[in-house]
């Protein structure tokens, strides 16, 4: 069996009881950093083997995890913060495990772009999910083609990239276009900014900006 666990995007108290149980059961625990995910396994008195698994990895190391499976083993894997598989490794590892007849179950749980777009006051009925841009190769193209999508714009963007890619909204979906700008979601300092491209890329060229960002912007004409 594998299971996919959801792990809090900040306040640790955000996991579930299920979450919580199935790490308690599993024979190996797969982490993104073995560090940060021991801070929250030890948190919850958890003492299980545990692997690293993540991006630079996943190629070499996801067969030898996949025979492990067909042994009969227990597996979670988790990442730093929020759902594996979204912006995070987990699509090689569930791709190469349905092959194998491997059971996968995904639990529910913490995902950042939910409460930024829920909290955003845009429209959440439909949404496009973009994740992180590319960062080079793509890039323009990709703006030029979300330049008019009607749904609402879901990004994750580093805080040093931030102030850059709201620039290139304004440059592709104009300055006036409504969006909102979530960061340490959960935490103490957590901040939610809304306005127009113009008005959010202004506020935040005048401060030093920190944690986890997700970028909501309203799709055209909304």
């Amino acid at each position: 069996m594998l299971y996919l666990v959801p792990s809090p995007i900040g306040n640790l108290k955000d996991i579930t009881l299920r979450a919580i149980e199935i790490f308690k059961e599993v024979d190996l625990i797969l982490a993104e950093d073995t560090r940060t995910s021991g801070y929250l396994l030890n948190h919850y008195q958890i003492n299980k083997p545990i692997s690293p698994y993540h991006q630079h990895n996943e190629h070499k190391i996801v067969h030898h995890i996949v025979a492990q499976l067909v042994e009969g083993k227990k597996i979670a894997l988790m990442t730093d913060a929020g759902t594996p598989g979204i912006s995070d490794p987990a699509f090689l590892l569930v791709r190469e495990s349905i092959k194998a007849g491997i059971k996968v179950e995904c639990l529910p749980g913490a995902t950042a772009f939910v409460p930024a777009l829920v909290n955003s006051g845009l429209p959440a009925n439909r949404f496009c999910f973009e994740g992180f841009l590319p960062p080079k190769k793509g890039r323009q193209t990709l703006l030029k083609n979300l330049a008019t999508e009607e749904r609402t714009l879901i990004f994750y963007e580093s805080p040093v990239r931030l102030v850059k890619t709201l620039e290139e909204f304004i440059v592709y979906f104009g300055a006036e276009r409504p969006c909102s700008v979530s960061r340490e979601l959960t935490k103490m300092f957590e901040e939610n900014k809304r306005g127009t491209l113009q008005e959010v890329v202004d506020y935040f060229k005048e401060k030093t900006v920190k944690g986890e960002i997700v970028i909501v912007v309203a799709g055209v004409d909304n």
